[in-house]
């Protein structure tokens, strides 16, 4: 997992891919976070993709850097508890003009039976699960 965080994180950008009943929608984003053990995203509650996670928790992200990729699938769990909000508001300190941990739209979920894939055109691609 610290592998794929640590991906992200170098990347900066990644595009998640939800479903809006039929239809894809791809966004980018920028927030990852490792809080106790799992690997957490967020956005907020008045947005699209907040209400599309809902409706179908499964995502998948992916993000490119330096001729590699990342593929990120699995499910997404809402944890609505206030220090997992603060721990990424904290390690996103320019987000807190727009997010407030107490604010009621803030919301961080994190990944279950999550499965990464790195690949890059010269080689083998390697899957990691948690």
């Amino acid at each position: 997992m610290k592998r794929v965080y640590d991906f992200l994180k170098d990347a900066g950008t990644y595009y998640l891919a939800t479903v809006d009943g039929d239809q894809p929608r791809v966004r980018p984003f920028g927030t990852v976070n490792i809080f106790e053990d799992k690997l957490y995203i967020q956005t907020g509650k008045v947005k699209p993709v907040s209400k599309q996670i809902a409706a179908n928790p499964k995502v998948e992200l992916c993000a490119f850097k330096d001729g590699r990729w990342l593929r990120l699938a699995g499910e997404l769990v809402e944890d609505d508890r206030v220090d997992a909000r603060k721990s990424m508001l904290d390690a996103y300190p320019e987000l807190r003009g727009m997010y407030d941990e107490n604010d009621g739209n803030t919301q961080v979920f994190y990944f279950k039976n999550a499965e990464a894939t790195f690949a890059s055109f010269g080689g083998a691609p390697e899957t990691v699960k948690f």
